[in-house]
């Protein structure tokens, strides 16, 4: 897909700030600092549209990109940041159930992990909860090309071993770096926004 327009609309932090012109909507979820700015900005071209952060725990509110008038990119809270208050992960907790729960301009998740490291426990209780919501989950594995070719058919089993995936369920290996899985995430974004 080529991106023409690609702009931050809002920082939500509850459903009344939600945008209001159900355009379809693909959230991305994942840990604190595992890539998902990075793999937003690969996948439309920018260098920093999404702000990447070495301070893990940075996005504290849902954030909306519209992307081409025709879509968003809904960047939620990463989990599993340990220096967040634990008040603070409870606010963020109902605020992505919320989402989760009620959105019905969402239309899949795309579940960031590293492919360079087992799924954690906060990987696989996010996928569980979104299977629960019953909401089309993409597993996208990243940082694939810090991983010797030799070993990725492993590192991808071991994923989804761990996260004990549904077969119907898509794993796709990207590298922000490399551009590698862009065309293949387009192509599944693009099936589930009917585009």
């Amino acid at each position: 897909m080529k991106v023409i327009n690609a702009e931050i609309v809002i920082s939500a932090v509850s459903e009344k700030q939600y945008p209001n012109d159900h355009l379809p909507e693909i959230a991305l979820a994942g840990r604190s600092n595992v890539g998902k700015s990075s793999f937003i900005n690969k996948l439309i071209n920018r260098k920093n549209l999404a702000r990447t952060s070495s301070k893990p725990g940075k996005t504290q509110t849902l954030n909306f990109y519209k992307i081409n008038n025709g879509f968003y990119f809904v960047d939620v809270p990463g989990y599993g940041y340990a220096k967040v208050s634990k008040k603070e992960r409870e606010k963020w907790g109902k605020m992505m159930e919320e989402y989760f729960e009620k959105r019905s301009s969402l239309k899949a998740v795309l579940l960031i992990t590293d492919v360079r490291h087992e799924p954690t426990k906060d990987d696989i209780q996010m996928y569980d909860y979104l299977k629960h919501y019953k909401l089309p989950v993409i597993v996208i594995a990243t940082k694939l090309d810090k991983v010797p070719k030799s070993k990725r058919v492993k590192h991808i089993k071991r994923t989804k071993s761990v996260l004990q995936m549904e077969s119907d369920d898509v794993l796709l290996p990207f590298s922000a770096e490399t551009g590698e899985g862009k065309d293949q995430a387009w192509s599944i974004i693009r099936n589930h926004i009917g585009q």
